[in-house]
């Protein structure tokens, strides 16, 4: 796609945008007496704004994920890229969404609120990716296709190749959604934003990262996206302290041996899991969680709430009937979990 044609998918009014100007967008020079932002002068620590573009953040997510701090925006949470996407490509009650079904329900939310239709496709056989169906589903105004790899709730990462093809051949913006790609040895295609304008990775640093309470998210894009998104954003976004949470976290983070076990015990859980005789199916993950179909799945997620084990019960979503969800745990925590589906397989058999 073409950076004129990427233009042309911009909501009129937000190419005309101009975007709110804060007190640390107007100086940038050295730390003074500040007296234009109607802040607290009192200095008990949060006193002050925030960095309104985290640029000291940026530089350490642009050292870690190898892009220049100009094609990345941080969010409050992925969610809030998800939103932007929407607010910055889709005309209210004129334009559509395409996504792939079963996958994570806020791509649906976000275009209920913003007034956009979707136009979900049917993953294929053992949760492929559609790509015919998605190109038939889209038409002229189709603005945003959102790709989940590693899909949630599945749990399965779709060949680069194909989202590959997707984004070379859709005219439109299509979204990668790399939340759990830190698992997958697929990797990751954050990268190619270099070269192709209309495509949007997003990642997390709730997972892998170990970051969920902070509420932060990565969108990789090209400069001219990045910059849209910087501008429709609220302007303090991320807050002070967010940042110098995440940043702290990131210079001491153990994330790589933390992965590495992860992705152990999620192969050990999915050797073990296929004994069990009410288990008819365990789908293959790149994620750090597994999908399960069973015999009885309101029966067996609350056995395991009673044992105070959570997982997440899939079985009313269209296209995991009969699912059960489960995170991989510490290697303790999935050993309390074998030994309650072990108890349950137990009290199964003795059933008159």
């Amino acid at each position: 796609m073409t950076i004129e044609r990427l233009e042309e998918l911009v909501r009129p009014n937000i190419r005309a945008l101009a975007p709110y100007s804060t007190a640390r967008d107007e100086y940038a020079g050295q730390p003074g007496i500040f007296l234009d932002a109607n802040e607290s002068p009192y200095p008990e620590g949060w006193n002050r704004y925030p960095d309104p573009h985290q640029k000291a953040l940026k530089a350490e997510v642009s050292r870690i994920k190898g892009l220049p701090a100009e094609n990345i925006f941080l969010g409050n949470g992925s969610d809030e890229a998800i939103d932007l996407v929407f607010r910055i490509f889709c005309t209210p009650e004129r334009d559509n969404a395409v996504i792939i079904s079963p996958s994570y329900g806020m791509y649906g939310i976000c275009a209920a609120i913003n007034g956009v239709e979707v136009r979900p496709v049917p993953l294929g056989k053992g949760y492929s990716l559609p790509v015919e169906g998605i190109r038939a589903a889209c038409d002229p105004s189709t603005k945003v296709v959102f790709l989940c790899s590693p899909n949630n709730p599945s749990g399965n990462a779709f060949s680069r190749s194909s989202l590959l093809e997707l984004v070379r051949s859709t005219d439109a913006i299509v979204v990668v959604d790399e939340a759990y790609a830190d698992f997958s040895s697929e990797g990751s295609l954050r990268s190619e934003v270099l070269s192709e304008p209309n495509l949007i990775v997003l990642q997390t640093f709730s997972k892998a990262w170990g970051m969920a309470a902070l509420r932060l998210g990565m969108a990789f894009a090209c400069k001219r996206i990045a910059a849209l998104m910087a501008n429709v954003k609220y302007p303090y976004n991320i807050s002070e302290a967010v940042q110098r949470q995440a940043i702290e976290c990131l210079r001491k983070s153990k994330v790589e041996s933390h992965i590495r076990e992860i992705i152990s015990e999620r192969g050990r859980l999915a050797g073990k899991l296929p004994r069990f005789s009410f288990i008819r199916e365990v789908f293959r993950s790149d994620a750090n969680f597994i999908l399960v179909r069973v015999d009885d799945a309101d029966s067996l997620y609350d056995k395991l709430l009673a044992d105070g084990i959570i997982v997440r019960n899939r079985n009313r979503v269209e296209g995991c009937r009969g699912c059960l969800r489960i995170t991989v745990g510490l290697p303790e925590e999935n050993e309390r979990l074998l030994k309650s589906l072990s108890e349950y397989e137990k009290g199964t058999l003795h059933r008159p």
